[in-house]
C-alpha cells in the first residue's frame, strides 16, 4: 500500500473503530472478545483496501466481516465453555487404582524398557493417537502386525510398571 492509502485507512479506522467494536459486543456479549472481533474485520479490511473500489460499500463490507467472524468465533470448541463460580466435585472413586498414578519419570522408565519395535507402536498408538492402519503405515508393516506389537508390548508394559494400565482410549 502506498502512503496515500494508508492515511485512508487510518483516516477511516480511527471514524469507525468505535462503533465497529460496540457492534462487535452486541454480537459476543464480551468487550474483550469484541475487540478482537473488531482487530480480525479491521486486519480483513486492511488487506483488502487497495481492491475496494467502491468507498461507500467500504462499510457494509466491514460489517459482513466482523459478522462472519463473529459466527466462525462462535462455532470453536472452546466458546462452548460455561464457567461457574464452584468446579464440579469429582466422582467418588470405587476402585482403589484409579486413585494410584503413574508418574510420567515412571512412564518414560517403563517404555524404555519395552522393546523398540514394540514401544514406536505404543507411542504411536497412544500418544500420538493413529489408529491400527496408520501405525502400520508409518512403520510399513501389517495391521497385524501392529495389533500384536501393542498386545505384546502393554504386557510388557504392564509388567514393567508392576500395575494396570488403562488401554481404552
Amino acid at each position: 500500500m502506498d502512503h496515500r492509502d494508508e492515511q485512508e485507512f487510518a483516516e477511516y479506522f480511527a471514524a469507525r473503530r468505535d462503533s465497529v467494536r460496540r457492534t462487535a459486543y452486541l454480537l459476543c456479549g464480551d468487550w474483550h472478545r469484541a475487540d478482537d472481533l473488531a482487530q480480525t474485520a479491521f486486519v480483513a479490511l486492511h488487506r483488502r483496501w487497495r481492491k475496494i473500489r467502491d468507498r461507500a460499500a467500504t462499510d457494509a463490507y466491514l460489517r459482513t466481516t466482523l459478522v462472519r467472524a463473529a459466527i466462525d468465533e462462535s462455532r470453536r470448541p472452546w466458546r462452548r465453555e460455561r464457567y461457574t463460580d464452584t468446579p464440579p466435585e469429582p466422582p467418588p472413586s470405587a476402585d482403589p487404582l484409579a486413585d494410584r498414578v503413574a508418574t510420567r519419570e515412571d512412564l518414560l522408565a517403563g517404555l524404555r524398557r519395552v522393546p523398540p519395535r514394540q514401544r514406536a507402536v505404543l507411542v504411536l498408538r497412544y500418544f500420538e493417537g493413529l489408529d491400527v492402519s496408520g501405525v502400520a503405515k508409518v512403520l510399513g508393516c501389517s495391521e497385524g502386525n501392529v495389533k500384536s506389537q501393542t498386545a505384546r508390548g502393554l504386557a510388557n508394559l504392564r509388567d514393567v510398571l508392576g500395575e494396570e494400565v488403562d488401554t481404552h482410549g
